[in-house]
């Protein structure tokens, strides 16, 4: 008899176990999921606190 024909009980099990895992491809993942937006840097409050009138403010009043 050649090993083809007899197998053992636990090379059964493995190849179960390996058909189960590595029997079917993945999911496909859509591009959309593989794409992160974020800005490239933090929001800074202070660049945006600029008051251009504000000398106005200080020295005319």
């Amino acid at each position: 008899m050649s090993r083809d024909l007899v197998r053992a009980p636990e090379e059964d099990v493995a190849a179960e176990a390996r058909q189960a895992r590595f029997g079917r491809l993945p999911e496909p993942v859509r591009a959309e999921d593989l794409i992160e937006e974020r800005p490239a840097v933090a929001p800074d409050p202070s660049r945006f606190a600029y008051n251009p009138d504000e000398w106005l403010i200080r020295y005319c009043a």
